[in-house]
């Protein structure tokens, strides 16, 4: 492997271009024409403009991005997270055309990508899994059955795609039919696909996912586990490491599982495992992601290492040793992102007048963006991610405090206010948290 193509664009993509010139590798940046002045196009060895600021046009064409690879003579993608990160027929195409997927192959994207089957194949490898249907439920009347069987409330989900969209929860008999065929209907039009599935609805549950990466030969390591249940609408907004509702036991046990799991499907590269944690702390399969992760930081910092290279160096062949990662400390990762959180968090896009960013000891910031850049309303709204790193979780928010407040973004509005409040609410800074917990949380007019 001489030159990397990175098929994204932002901080994940110059994330990567700075650990491939690292190794000592090439990168070709792609591009939308609304990002010509993005950091990632500044620093890759060559970038190739692949079409106008819609994804559809650009990000998501993988006829322009394989052109893209032949005409710079790259002969390995990766493809970050989002975008075509989880596309099975792109890892194909890069397979038949000779270049290297820094990821899954095909089949297991497939596998994992497709709910339903993702929990059956989980359930054999003796990974627990919530009580639910069968695979996809086909009408209404067998999901009432179904619903009926397992006890409300239920979850009706789509069978593919995420970000919460083809997902409703069913507290009664009563409106199970409409909100059944909402979800069909949300799932038909965000994925193409209108399958769904129905699931017990676990109450109160923490969002906790376990780090792992495999070798592809049967080998596979995990990374501890990460607390991602600050969200809103099902989008994470805060994630650390290690949870503070994980104890030595309940790690060991999830572990042991999120690898059985990966191992069962020869799983290559890296990937998380996600579980729903009830207050009883039994832990349930949800889905598993076959890529990088945005939240990716946090586990570094307390591992101590660097997931993209291992990314790298497992795509250029290299076996997983069997020493155990070692965690050390705490790390908490904010996402900031171009919203205003005092309007619903609505998007914020523009020009950033000033833009300086916090340091200091275990101070962490990933960005593709600075003073003058103009952020497209085309894509995600982040702009950035706030990472840092301490002893204990309470000197980690307390370092996360202080590092909010010497960031200083003018031009757009920014989450930055929304994160320092959370940092200082007693219930998170105590722990006590679940996935619903933005539903009560309540922002300050000003801060």
């Amino acid at each position: 492997m001489d030159k990397v193509l990175i098929a994204n664009r932002g901080e994940i993509a110059l994330r990567i271009i700075r650990t491939c010139h690292e190794m000592g590798l090439k990168t070709v940046a792609v591009f939308s024409t609304a990002d010509r002045d993005s950091l990632h196009v500044r620093f890759a060895d060559e970038a190739v403009c692949i079409g106008p600021p819609p994804s559809r046009e650009s990000y998501l064409r993988i006829d322009r991005i394989m052109a893209a690879a032949e005409v710079t003579g790259a002969d390995a993608i990766h493809p970050g997270y989002g975008f075509l990160a989880e596309n099975a027929d792109f890892s194909a195409i890069c397979h038949d055309h000779g270049i290297k997927f820094i990821g899954p192959p095909a089949g297991t994207i497939q596998m994992m990508g497709n709910k339903t089957l993702a929990k059956e194949t989980m359930r054999k490898a003796g990974v627990p899994v919530v009580p639910g249907s069968d695979g996809v439920v086909e009408d209404a009347k067998e999901g009432r059955r179904v619903a009926a069987e397992i006890g409300y409330p239920v979850i009706v989900k789509a069978r593919s795609g995420g970000g919460g969209r083809g997902m409703r929860i069913v507290n009664s008999e009563k409106e199970f039919k409409s909100q059944f065929d909402t979800a069909r209907n949300e799932a038909e039009a965000a994925f193409g696909d209108g399958g769904v599935y129905i699931e017990k609805f676990v109450s109160s549950p923490r969002h906790v996912e376990i780090q792992l990466l495999g070798d592809g030969r049967g080998a596979v390591k995990h990374y501890g586990e990460r607390e991602c249940s600050i969200q809103r609408r099902h989008q994470k907004l805060v994630e650390e490491s290690p949870s503070p509702i994980v104890n030595d036991d309940l790690r060991r046990r999830m572990g042991e599982a999120a690898v059985r799991g990966a191992q069962d499907v020869q799983y290559e590269g890296a990937g998380t495992i996600e579980f729903l944690v009830d207050a009883d702390l039994n832990f349930y399969f949800m889905e598993m992601n076959t890529r990088i992760q945005v939240e990716h930081p946090v586990t570094e910092e307390v591992a101590d290492c660097d997931l993209v290279q291992f990314q790298i160096l497992i795509a250029m062949g290299e076996t997983l040793s069997d020493k155990p990662a070692v965690m050390d400390g705490h790390a908490i990762e904010c996402r900031i992102n171009a919203e205003n959180p005092f309007k619903n968090f609505s998007p914020s896009p523009g020009r950033i007048e000033t833009f300086h960013t916090p340091g200091g000891h275990g101070v962490r910031v990933d960005t593709h963006v600075y003073a003058g850049y103009v952020i497209p309303s085309y894509y995600d709204s982040m702009i950035a991610k706030l990472i840092v790193r301490a002893k204990s979780r309470d000197l980690a928010i307390n370092k996360m405090v202080r590092a909010l407040d010497e960031f200083i973004i003018e031009g757009v509005e920014t989450t930055i206010p929304f994160h320092r409040q959370l940092m200082l609410d007693e219930r998170f800074r105590a722990g006590d948290f679940d996935t619903k917990f933005l539903e009560t949380f309540k922002l300050k007019a000003s801060d």
